[in-house]
């Protein structure tokens, strides 16, 4: 059994902790919640979808299964990374339909105290906390938990 699997068994989640599968985008660390990642992946080759808004990089087979590429840097309104580098990509479940989250790379499965979580400081850019749950002040560097929810929800951002 991989680190993840425990994770999601709960074997290894203190009491009053949250567990989140962190990554990067440029410097900043994101977090999402544990429980949402279905895999993590590398080398990512999508096949463009025709016709898709420009953050959708286009879609990738997983064990026979059809997955929607997202750009997260693009989603969060970042200008797209240079280079041939497509850096990893994060799985998740969202109604039953999976999504690559694509991303600069990958960190840790960090264990983080309930209480230490805050809301997103007025000072975070406006798209940034459009997708943002809220933060965690880490001892050298901030956290922000991305709400999947809100990142997938393509109708809200375009009626926006």
């Amino acid at each position: 059994m991989n680190d993840l699997e425990r994770m999601k068994a709960g074997l290894m989640e203190a009491e009053g902790a949250k567990e989140f599968v962190t990554f990067y985008i440029g410097e900043q660390l994101f977090g999402i919640h544990v429980l949402q990642v279905q895999d993590i992946l590398s080398n990512v080759r999508t096949t463009r979808i025709p016709l898709a808004p420009p953050e959708i990089t286009g879609s990738l087979n997983l064990r026979g299964r059809i997955v929607t590429a997202i750009n997260v840097r693009l989603r969060i309104g970042l200008p797209p990374l240079e280079g041939e580098d497509s850096g990893m990509s994060i799985v998740v479940d969202h109604h039953g339909e999976l999504y690559s989250l694509m991303v600069d790379s990958v960190g840790e499965v960090m264990p983080l105290q309930s209480e230490d979580f805050e809301r997103s400081p007025p000072t975070i850019s406006p798209r940034l906390k459009e997708y943002s749950e809220g933060i965690y002040r880490l001892k050298d560097r901030l956290l922000v938990v991305l709400n999947i929810e809100r990142l997938l929800d393509f109708g809200r951002a375009s009626a926006a």
